[in-house]
């Protein structure tokens, strides 16, 4: 088995050491293992949770939802479909988040048209 340091898992997550701490102060992390000198020594599946938790993070679930999802998680099979419809519910929220993002990112790109001369005034939305 493969052992990580914290700052291997930074550059593999893109998580801060602060935030590590703070995730394991909080209970995200599980039994982070520990060297003799008491130093974090992370696991392969320490690194793959940790980016299943980036993924949550950068696509907007808060840590209060996080930490109701790691809950389940660890509270085995018999959860499996709370699970599931945590991670659904969060996808219906990315989801509506990235069409309402496509819609400004229209609205964006018809202004540069507009700007760059391509369009006729008359036809610009407020």
């Amino acid at each position: 088995m493969t052992s990580y340091t914290p700052a291997q898992v930074t550059e593999k997550t893109g998580f801060t050491i602060d935030t590590l701490r703070y995730y394991e102060r909080i209970g995200l992390l599980h039994h982070v293992g520990r060297t003799a000198g008491g130093r974090r020594v992370f696991t392969d599946q320490d690194v793959e949770f940790l980016q299943l938790l980036r993924c949550l993070r950068y696509t907007g679930m808060p840590v209060a939802e996080m930490l109701r999802f790691v809950e389940l998680l660890r509270s085995g099979e018999a959860t499996r479909d709370e699970r599931v419809e945590v991670l659904r519910e969060h996808e219906r929220r990315v989801a509506a988040q990235i069409s309402r993002l496509q819609e400004h990112q229209d609205h964006i790109r018809f202004k540069i048209r507009l700007y760059s001369g391509a369009e006729e005034l008359a036809a610009a939305p407020a």
